[in-house]
């Protein structure tokens, strides 16, 4: 497969493009800022230079054109403030959706986030962060033309990976590495009977890729 990842530079990012590489995969990643591309050259992706913020629903539709599967990782980091999560964390989401929409990709994994909702209240950074993400994947789960999947991980730590979580659409809070978030996505690109699926993601006992298959109906 060719899959285009949004947020190529970010830590689930450059593992995922590390496992998708070693399956085989031809992988590009965006990323905001050329000195980055060297990491990603690593990792085994290609580095596509391109704003977000800034870019048109074109632009980035035309550099997903010919890919099979869009990954939306991209994040305005835990140091940004307000503003930010308007524009990366709901509208490069937005925007990247709409851009697959237009390239004519249909599967479309989002890595979103526990509790993101679009009715979440305060004011807080991490409130607003929390609706950000809630809008965004309300947009997303209304285009008919995307296969969806989207991926509510808990607290994020970059403790090394075990391969074993549990994934369902309601796990309750906890923690889960980063290694085995960037896991369950390389799995779930593989597993297009999840289409349509929000799921939570934390630390458990079974291995990815069965509680891939279990949540996809196998």
């Amino acid at each position: 497969m060719r899959i285009v990842i949004a947020g190529g530079h970010g830590q689930i990012a450059l593992r995922l493009e590390r496992l998708l590489a070693a399956r085989g995969n031809e992988v590009a990643g965006i990323i905001r800022k050329a000195e980055q591309g060297d990491d990603l050259r690593e990792a085994g992706a290609e580095p596509v230079v391109l704003d977000l913020e800034s870019a048109s629903v074109e632009e980035v539709a035309a550099h997903l054109r010919g890919a099979d599967a869009a990954v939306f990782a991209a994040g305005a980091g835990p140091g940004s403030g307000v503003a930010r999560k308007d524009t990366v964390d709901k509208g490069a989401a937005v925007l990247f959706a709409d851009a697959a929409v237009q390239a004519g990709v249909r599967r479309h994994v989002v890595v979103s986030s526990m509790g993101a909702d679009a009715n979440h209240q305060g004011d807080d950074v991490f409130d607003v962060y929390q609706r950000a993400k809630g809008e965004a994947d309300d947009h997303v789960r209304g285009l008919d033309a995307l296969d969806w999947t989207i991926l509510r991980p808990g607290a994020l730590t970059n403790d090394a990976g075990t391969g074993l979580v549990r994934l369902e659409a309601r796990t309750g809070r906890g923690p889960v590495t980063r290694d085995d978030v960037a896991a369950v996505v390389a799995e779930l690109l593989e597993t297009p009977a999840t289409a349509g699926l929000t799921l939570e993601l934390v630390a458990g006992s079974t291995p990815v890729s069965v509680a891939v298959k279990a949540v996809a109906g196998n």
